[in-house]
């Protein structure tokens, strides 16, 4: 589908940031010791939480035009218990972008791009630590070639394995997730998918629910040349926990720039997200 408005896309995003600061600013529910918990449990991408997150990329200075690229992520995280020991954490992560014109003559487009489905499989009891514990996370990757255009996909079909760490020592949390894919199947005149995501995260929780983070994503494109293989961005930002009416809300932002990025990466990146949590 061709955007014949690009710029309402980033009117819309703006508005969107907003109303997550406004929210961030918003009075506390008198929940203290709850949104401790629910802190640490939101923070942690293989727990026994459901959450919905809303996560929006703005990556401005793409392209040989600088333009500005819009990247929404609807990724819902859903524990299954197997046994008394187990869960399955069921991660789907489906993006809507809006790709700008990247060169002059070029056109812009806007629609779902290659949607990818994580596993886990996570032992339902913390390893303890002093002071706190951690757990774990093993299990298949499969990447479909869903875009609904060329240039929001890769044309092909992927799957590998991917793993998390999660510590959670107070007032820190913190870990990693890990994976790597590779094409299988898909259009034969596209380039092979040979990709590593590395997101690494630390969380500082502070009192009121507020938090501040750093978790930035990190690719390495075992396909690209080696001046166009890494994407590195370098930032941070805050979020808090705190209920609009009786549901908990976790809305967060963050900047990053970047000290590697391929040829026509952005500048830099403005994320924020809103999450609806579930807790049992």
């Amino acid at each position: 589908m061709r955007v014949e408005y690009p710029h309402m896309s980033t009117f819309r995003v703006g508005l969107f940031a907003l109303s997550i600061t406004a929210c961030l600013t918003c009075p506390a529910s008198a929940q203290g010791a709850r949104e401790g918990t629910l802190a640490e449990k939101s923070q942690n991408p293989i727990g026994s939480l459901i959450s919905v997150p809303f996560q929006n990329n703005m990556n401005f200075g793409v392209g040989t035009l600088d333009r500005t690229q819009n990247v929404t992520l609807f990724q819902p995280v859903a524990p299954i218990g197997l046994n008394p020991d187990w869960n399955l954490i069921v991660r789907p992560i489906t993006p809507i972008t809006y790709q700008p014109p990247l060169f002059r003559g070029d056109s812009s487009d806007f629609g779902i791009g290659d949607i990818q489905l994580q596993t886990y499989f996570v032992p339902k009891e913390f390893a303890p630590l002093p002071g706190g514990g951690f757990t774990w996370g093993v299990g298949p990757v499969l990447q479909a070639d869903s875009a609904t255009d060329p240039r929001l996909g890769t044309g092909k079909w992927a799957a590998g394995v991917g793993g998390v760490l999660f510590f959670a020592i107070k007032p820190f949390t913190y870990g990693a997730l890990l994976n790597n894919i590779w094409s299988f199947a898909g259009d034969g005149n596209r380039a092979n998918v040979n990709l590593m995501t590395l997101q690494p995260f630390i969380n500082y929780n502070m009192k009121g629910g507020w938090y501040l983070t750093s978790s930035p994503v990190m690719t390495a494109n075992w396909e690209a040349t080696n001046e166009n293989r890494f994407t590195i961005p370098l930032g941070g930002g805050f979020g808090r926990i705190f209920n609009v009416g009786k549901q908990p809300i976790n809305a967060q932002i963050q900047a990053f720039s970047y000290a590697d990025k391929p040829e026509g990466g952005p500048d830099w990146t403005l994320r924020t997200q809103w999450t609806f949590l579930f807790p049992k």
